[in-house]
């Protein structure tokens, strides 16, 4: 009777899927409906003409995200027209990062005059989703009929204190391999930067 029930249980537990949390290049990318900085919500979606979007999962204080802030606003200037625009998401937990608050988050995005939305994740399902384990950490989209195709996920580069001017531009090699109807020579690297703030469970 034992080995029965025991065999059992191991069929009940294979014949339930254990989906893994975070994407894989190739992988298509759920929309998602957050809201902005201007109170509004925003969704891949609403950009109907967009080819694709450079979604960068960043927040306010951490200092890789500042050092990158100037680098994901010169790629909005770039791609944006081109229409790959930036949608900025920050992750964390106000609750355990005070300076990532709604209306910190708002001060952020006039002052350094941000021409993407600033996106909050208020419970961190679409952060989870996507497999975001730092800020910054960007995944670029290739959007095919009504799907997001994840082509690239990891760093904007791979000069993290901005100091060397032979710098790699993942990023930028991606979008202009999908430009050009190519799969990006880089298709995944290591994003560095601060660990995402989780909410306690």
């Amino acid at each position: 009777m034992k080995k029965y029930i025991l065999g059992l249980t191991v069929i009940l537990f294979m014949a339930v899927p254990v989906k893994a949390q975070g994407y894989s290049v190739g992988d298509v990318a759920t929309d998602f409906k957050l809201k902005n900085v201007d109170g509004k919500m925003v969704s891949l979606g609403d950009y109907k003409n967009a080819k694709g979007f450079i979604v960068v999962f960043t927040c306010n204080p951490c200092p890789y995200a500042k050092l990158y802030e100037k680098r994901i606003l010169e790629l909005d200037k770039k791609y944006a027209a081109q229409g790959y625009p930036v949608i900025a998401i920050n992750p964390n937990d106000p609750d355990l990062s005070r300076e990532d608050a709604f209306d910190k988050m708002q001060e952020r995005a006039k002052s350094r005059n941000y021409t993407f939305p600033y996106l909050v994740d208020e419970t961190q399902e679409i952060t989870k989703v996507y497999g975001a384990k730092a800020t910054p950490h960007t995944f670029v989209l290739k959007k095919e009929a009504d799907k997001y195709i994840v082509e690239y996920i990891g760093a904007i580069d791979n000069d993290a204190e901005n100091n060397n001017e032979s710098k790699t531009k993942y990023v930028e090699e991606a979008i202009n391999a999908i430009q050009k109807g190519k799969k990006p020579t880089t298709t995944h690297t290591k994003a560095i930067g601060c660990s995402i703030k989780w909410k306690k469970a």
